[in-house]
């Protein structure tokens, strides 16, 4: 309820000049709901407030009509909740937009021996074309990249690794939904040597001397996987002809949250 009396929705404001309503109710009246509404958005657009942000759990996505009516517009949808947004000002909208990229990890593993760690796959752009190629995925929420390669490895040849460094990353457009794409290549260290292929998803699995890979029909005649392969071929070599970014780990003083800056090694 506001200072006039009226009833309005519950609301924090963000540190932006807008407002956040996270409806926490499990079921609400559509008509009760278009009422409260209404007040509300009056009364932030009388306080100049900017964006705002409502957020509908799954329960009450019957209320996305109301909000559309009275002219929010979608954002984004995870699981458990829809995102709408309105921007009050008669100007152009500064909203940040939904998540623009996805990020995904291929993993150079390279053991002693100068062979690497490949892979089959049995589904996918690849599959059933008997490509040799680097293990490969993408980074979970809340997953840093060093460690969704090691994970990526492990889940998908039973390989226990750690990460050394990336090598080099490389950008898409249109991918996924029509969404960008950041591929970075990694190149990790093996702890195990004993594969244990990954049944859903991989075919076959194995370790292969890198000059075997590069000389795959394929890869001599991609420029991107051709590129990605001499690359690979530079940094298994221990004269240090090829430097990569390795990952610093850092811890903010306030929060104590910890990050990694990626860069080359501080000599």
């Amino acid at each position: 309820m506001d200072a006039r009396g009226i009833e309005i929705l519950e609301a924090t404001e963000d540190i932006y000049g807008g407002v956040e309503v996270d409806m926490k109710e499990k079921k609400m009246d559509s008509n009760s709901f278009a009422t409260l509404l209404r007040a509300s958005m009056q009364l932030w657009k009388q306080q100049g407030k900017k964006g705002v942000w409502l957020k509908l759990p799954i329960e009450l996505s019957y209320l996305v009509d109301v909000a559309k009516k009275e002219g929010f517009v979608y954002h984004h949808a995870e699981e458990t909740y829809i995102m709408m947004v309105y921007w009050i000002p008669k100007t152009p909208s500064t909203l940040p937009a939904n998540a623009s990229h996805q990020v995904g990890i291929g993993a150079f593993v390279i053991n002693d021996e100068g062979e690497m760690l490949v892979v089959q796959e049995k589904q996918g752009k690849f599959g059933g074309t008997g490509l040799w190629k680097m293990p490969t995925g993408v980074v979970k929420e809340g997953e840093d990249i060093c460690d969704g390669a090691v994970r990526e490895v492990k889940e998908e040849t039973g390989i226990d690794a750690e990460f050394v460094e990336f090598l080099a990353f490389r950008q898409n457009h249109k991918v996924l939904f029509s969404k960008s794409d950041l591929f970075f290549v990694c190149k990790l260290k093996p702890l195990s040597s004993t594969i244990t292929k990954q049944d859903t998803e991989i075919e076959n699995a194995k370790w292969m001397k890198i000059e075997e890979y590069m000389e795959q029909p394929f890869v001599k005649d991609s420029e991107s996987f051709g590129s990605v392969a001499e690359i690979c071929n530079m940094a298994a070599r221990t004269d240090g002809a090829y430097s990569g970014f390795i990952a610093n780990p850092k811890t903010k003083k306030r929060s104590g949250a910890k990050s990694y800056l990626y860069c080359n090694k501080i000599r």
